[in-house]
């Protein structure tokens, strides 16, 4: 099960980041998961958001680079050990994995993981095979 994401190109400077959280908010865009890398010149700021695509046209009006990219989100027991377990099937498959990051559940007990691979129809398919959680788009906005 794919998920859509956003990838928002930030310029490395002051406020960029709160421009396009505020353009979000302003349209009603909730965020459900976020992540940031960055160098020193721009960040990539990562988003998994109640509509991905109304998203975009709002960060795009507001003038950001924005792209929609598919990752697969998964849930792991929130305890040691439950993410490397997941992992180490990609591992064993030879999959790499681009970039990942979690939050955890309302709940507590399980992790919610996302992240993208170099073949994502592979990742899912082993995943499943192995009986991981999958999340579907549902799920993740259900959290």
């Amino acid at each position: 099960m794919k998920i859509k994401q956003i990838s928002v190109f930030l310029e490395n400077k002051r406020g960029r980041l709160y421009e396009a959280l505020k353009a979000l908010s302003e349209e009603g865009i909730n965020i459900r998961a976020l992540s940031i890398a960055d160098t020193s010149e721009f960040g990539i700021l990562r988003l998994i958001v109640t509509d991905p695509e109304k998203a975009k046209e709002i960060l795009e009006k507001n003038e950001f680079t924005v792209k929609l990219t598919n990752v697969v989100a998964i849930a792991v027991k929130d305890k040691p050990g439950g993410l490397a377990e997941a992992l180490k099937y990609l591992y064993d498959a030879n999959i790499n994995i681009e970039y990942i990051y979690a939050f955890v559940e309302k709940s507590g007990e399980k992790a919610v993981v996302v992240l993208r691979t170099e073949n994502l129809d592979k990742t899912i398919s082993i995943l499943q095979e192995k009986g991981v959680t999958l999340l579907s788009w549902d799920n993740v906005l259900a959290l």
